[in-house]
């Protein structure tokens, strides 16, 4: 049998040899089979009508069939713009416009204000508005026009129109801005309506630090949040709080109205460690211990309490009444005395302060009241030294510090601490934008804490935090002294 030769095709189409969108198909019939060569798009056109084949067998011969199809004036591109409802939506969220079988030629969106500035994907199939948030009660007018890959295009034009509050919230922060606190003061939000939608308040609700710091929010009741590091806030630092509340929902209907942003700053690392065991004192400045001070703390039946705590606030003189803590003046425990140097660390009455007439005990006894006290010099040193937010770490004793007696963060667990938190861990945010990945483990406090300490039985009133450095003489509601 003599090997068979096979014919090429000539190309016999001048122009573009893509003559797409056209279709063609190859018909052969052979043998009573019917054989289809179907293809999309041709690389030449074809000059022939009809093409001789030649094998070992007869000669097959195949007729070329073409067809014109005439492409559709409708668009395959189709527009989708976000958020999307036929009612009215929350103000807390961006417009975004998406092109679906297409790419976006044009975007344009009106609001109240005017036109509004997005920013395109480098795809083009995506346009984000560069506003976060929607006004209130307003309506958003979006344009917009896409296009397939055969050029035609497609203009779509709808309404968003957003909710109308029935009322507002906001917030407020503690420390005050501009101002300088110790390395342990939580940051504290009040809000002046219980909050409902907890974990979208908190998200809302960003920390930033020079460098990326771990820590949490954590509810106190429903109308105030608290947050604090895992560890104690560096030296010397600023901290900036975002509220970023403008538009998030906090209850049906009620809306934070606007953000705001508020920066205090930390002093030095100044922390007072008191082993009530050992009658010592020493207080460690920025990492470096900087004196050790003979002591005396609360004696049998007036101990003072283990824990974490902090300098609240500082007085230079206070009149001092145990009648106010419950003794008789009748009692032999009876006292009323002008002190020195006073730098509360409870609500219900411990001071750190000068006990002058105890010095003979201090270094070998424990016989206060509850407050620790020392040497009117030493007493002199410290108040000079401490500001409010400088942590007090008080070991040594049987009796637990008491959450919320104070500023008692410390005291919590770190795992405690999470357990109040609808969020979890987060990483503040450094001054160059930059996070890290948020550590979720919970490995306990950075200073020492008391195992099993609980909630007072009778709620306290916080007060905020002030430095009273001017010499005052006050009478005090409580005295452990």
């Amino acid at each position: 049998m003599r090997r068979g030769s096979h014919a090429a095709p000539k190309a016999a189409v001048a122009g573009n040899s893509d003559i797409w969108p056209y279709s063609w198909s190859v018909t052969v019939p052979t043998a009573g089979v019917l054989v289809s060569f179907p293809a999309r798009r041709l690389a030449v056109g074809l000059g022939v009508t009809a093409l001789a084949l030649t094998a070992c067998g007869p000669a097959i011969t195949a007729d070329v069939d073409f067809k014109t199809v005439t492409p559709s004036a409708q668009s395959q591109a189709s527009v989708l713009a976000e958020p999307s409802s036929p009612k009215r939506v929350d103000p807390d969220q961006r417009i975004v416009v998406k092109a679906s079988d297409g790419q976006l030629a044009t975007v344009t969106v009106v609001g109240p204000h005017g036109p509004m500035a997005g920013d395109l994907s480098p795809d083009g199939t995506v346009w984000t508005a560069q506003k976060s948030t929607l006004d209130f009660g307003a309506t958003y007018t979006v344009q917009a026009t896409a296009v397939d890959d055969r050029g035609v295009p497609t203009t779509q034009t709808g309404q968003i129109r957003t909710k109308k509050p029935k009322d507002f919230f906001a917030g407020s922060v503690l420390p005050d801005a501009g101002t300088t606190v110790g390395v342990g003061m939580p940051i504290t939000v009040t809000f002046d309506h219980p909050i409902k939608n907890k974990a979208d308040v908190e998200r809302a609700l960003v920390v930033r630090t020079p460098t990326p710091l771990l820590g949490a929010w954590s509810w106190k009741g429903s109308t105030s949040v608290e947050f604090r590091p895992k560890k104690y806030w560096p030296g010397n630092i600023d901290v900036t709080v975002d509220l970023n509340l403008k538009g998030v929902q906090s209850d049906k209907g009620v809306f934070g109205k606007t953000n705001m942003s508020h920066t205090f700053t930390t002093g030095d690392a100044l922390v007072t460690k008191v082993n009530a065991a050992a009658h010592q004192a020493k207080v460690y400045k920025n990492g470096k211990k900087v004196r050790t001070m003979p002591i005396t703390t609360g004696k049998p039946g007036f101990e003072t309490r283990s824990g974490t705590v902090l300098i609240v606030s500082k007085e230079r003189t206070r009149i001092m009444d145990a009648a106010t803590g419950g003794t008789a003046k009748n009692s032999p425990e009876y006292y009323r005395l002008e002190v020195e140097y006073a730098m509360r660390i409870t609500y219900s009455g411990e001071f750190l302060h000068a006990a002058p007439w105890s010095v003979g005990s201090q270094g070998f006894a424990n016989v206060s009241h509850g407050c620790v006290g020392m040497s009117t010099t030493n007493a002199a040193w410290l108040y000079g030294q401490v500001i409010p937010g400088d942590p007090v770490e008080i070991t040594g004793t049987p009796v637990p510090q008491n959450l919320g007696n104070g500023i008692t963060v410390w005291t919590q667990t770190w795992e405690d601490w999470l357990k109040d938190s609808q969020v979890g861990p987060v990483m503040t945010v450094a001054a160059d934008g930059s996070t890290a990945s948020a550590d979720t483990t919970t490995t306990g406090s950075a200073t020492p804490t008391v195992p099993g300490a609980t909630d007072p039985t009778t709620p306290t009133t916080p007060v905020p935090p002030t430095d009273t450095t001017a010499p005052v003489t006050t009478q005090q509601t409580a005295y452990h002294g």
